[in-house]
């Protein structure tokens, strides 16, 4: 947005490019800011990305307590499992350019609602404690690979 904002300013100077120019370098911003980027980090257990950036936003597909390389569940115990979905997150955040700072929300699903305490222990380390993203957290009756744990995220930077 920086080329846009030289722009106006320019203008607002009664200098600069003509109005059709303006017009266009508005729209060259808001094509590229509607782009949409496939991030292939990890190994996908189903039909879908990993992580999904359109502009300033970056959806990430719920992460399970999966090590990548043994492609096994980390743990039976919920904070094996919950560090090792966050670290699958990280790995995302990082591949596209974010990181856990620039979080907003997160969507968390537990095999068991008595766990939310444990969770939130290893979850609250994640996260910067001046910003913790939005959160909504559910019991479901079951998650693939017989995960206790999963955790979805949208960043924007």
């Amino acid at each position: 947005m920086k080329p846009l904002l030289i722009v106006l300013l320019l203008l607002l100077c009664g200098c600069g490019p003509s109005e059709e120019d303006v017009r266009s370098l508005v729209r060259d911003e808001i094509s590229r800011a509607a782009q949409k980027t496939i991030i292939q980090e990890g190994t996908p257990i189903g039909p879908y990305s990993p992580a999904v950036q359109v502009g300033p936003f970056l959806f990430v597909s719920g992460q399970i307590g999966l090590d990548p390389e043994t492609q096994t569940l980390a743990g039976r115990d919920i904070k094996t499992q919950t560090n090792q979905a966050l670290r699958n997150l990280n790995a995302i955040l990082q591949k596209a350019g974010y990181d856990s700072s620039h979080v907003v929300q997160c969507t968390i699903f537990l095999k068991d609602i008595n766990d939310f305490q444990d969770m939130n222990l290893t979850y609250g380390g994640y996260f910067p404690e001046s910003g913790y993203p939005a959160r909504t957290t559910v019991e479901v009756s079951n998650l693939p690979r017989g995960a206790i744990i999963e955790i979805a995220a949208i960043a924007f930077k």
